[in-house]
């Protein structure tokens, strides 16, 4: 294939862009850089639609730099989010579903989020680690007894995928029977676009609908009969006087479970499949892995980048960097792009688990209000997950290319072999 010799190559509005080979990628957002940095500024990129049936709306500006990324994700008093986070316009028949605090500005936002995080305490985050390490522990031996019997192993499948979804499980108090369920719908709103998940809106639409409705009944259940989870301190937190509604909570449901499940299933995923490909760091990482795992678990993300935008729009005219950007209009943060910044990251294609200011990187939100509460969390549940296999499984190694999710949103891997010795 010819290399992007110009940024007209580079469609990021369309699925036939996101399924090029990485490679591709890298070399389309390098042209993007260079205009953004040293030509005519950010690029205006036409939107479609992914989805049959969805709303291809006006085009985007793409901030692809990384100063440009914090400059937006920072200024939120000057580019909104209310009007979506993702490439393709909302439609209306989802406001509902998704309409959670990451699509709201201040002051709705602020307050929202003071409600929320108090189910994210030290506290309670540091009662969750034990579940971690328990649900990895059985996730271990229940690969190692598939493997005895003959079985070949899918490392999404058997360890990044169930370990995320158990606890975002355990912490809402979702039955183990309905776990599977939980699953199915997340795999549904972000794989909107994929063959294997969803090709048009109704499909969407019938996923994300089921989720809120399961949601608010556990809300409704949690506000009569409080447990020890995290769904009965939400329904019984208050601010101002105000508590969460049963519908604010099923949004809230889906968030949690989508974004805490989805993105730490592909950074767990990616990471292994770079440290198979890089044996060195692999073994050091293994040898030092007191050491060197926190700062293991933000290469990964800031590598696999598993959420690749977020867009916003701008509410009034306004200039980032060398680029007016007109009120009204969308701008998508490329963080992919961000992370690989060759200004802040040298080489930064390179996965290196060595690389000085990893905690740089432009995950979790890249800064601003709208932080990932899980962070830490997610950091951790990568730590647990690799220091398990590692002593338990200590020549796991992928063994084949990763079947890739058909998304510009989503960094995704839907299966990916792997093998060990029993």
């Amino acid at each position: 294939m010819p290399a992007y010799r110009t940024v007209a190559d580079a469609h990021l509005g369309s699925n036939d862009f996101w399924i090029e080979p990485l490679d591709r990628r890298n070399e389309a957002f390098v042209a993007l850089r260079e205009e953004s940095k040293h030509g005519d500024g950010m690029c205006f990129h036409e939107e479609l639609s992914v989805i049959e049936g969805g709303i291809a709306g006006p085009g985007f500006w793409s901030a692809v730099t990384y100063d440009d990324i914090k400059e937006v994700n920072r200024k939120a008093d000057l580019f909104s989010s209310a009007g979506g986070i993702t490439l393709g316009e909302q439609p209306p028949e989802t406001l509902e579903f998704f309409g959670s605090m990451i699509v709201m500005d201040n002051p709705r936002h602020a307050k929202f989020r003071m409600l929320v995080q108090k189910g994210f305490t030290p506290k309670t985050v540091a009662a969750i680690e034990e579940s971690v390490k328990t649900r990895a522990k059985r996730l271990v031996v229940a690969a190692r007894e598939k493997a005895a019997g003959g079985e070949p192993i899918d490392f999404v499948e058997s360890f990044a995928a169930p370990l995320p979804l158990q606890i975002i499980c355990d912490m809402l108090g979702v039955p183990e029977e309905d776990e599977q369920q939980i699953f199915d719908w997340t795999n549904i709103i972000l794989g909107a676009g994929d063959p294997d998940f969803t090709l048009d809106l109704d499909g969407l639409i019938v996923g994300a609908s089921g989720m809120f409705d399961y949601a608010q009944q556990l809300g409704e259940d949690r506000l009569r009969t409080p447990t020890d989870d995290i769904a009965s301190v939400l329904m019984h937190a208050e601010v101002d006087g105000e508590r969460l509604t049963p519908a604010e909570f099923g949004s809230f449901f889906i968030l949690l479970a989508v974004a805490g499940n989805e993105t730490t299933r592909n950074a767990i995923s990616w990471g292994m499949h770079q440290l198979t490909k890089h044996p060195d760091q692999r073994e050091l990482l293994r040898n030092n892995f007191d050491e060197m795992s926190l700062t293991a678990a933000d290469e990964i993300v800031r590598w696999a980048s598993p959420v690749i935008h977020m867009r916003r729009k701008a509410n009034e005219d306004v200039t980032v960097g060398n680029t007016t950007i007109a009120a009204g209009e969308k701008v998508v943060m490329w963080y992919w792009s961000g992370n690989r910044d060759e200004d802040v990251f040298a080489d930064g294609h390179r996965f290196d688990i060595t690389r000085p200011n990893t905690k740089d990187m432009e995950g979790y939100g890249a800064g601003g209000p709208h932080f990932c509460l899980g962070a830490n969390l997610a950091r951790r549940e990568i730590q647990v997950m690799y220091d398990e296999i590692f002593r338990e499984l200590p020549d796991l190694e992928i063994t084949g290319e990763p079947d890739r999710l058909v998304s510009g949103f989503i960094n995704g891997i839907k299966r990916m072999p792997c093998e060990f010795s029993v």
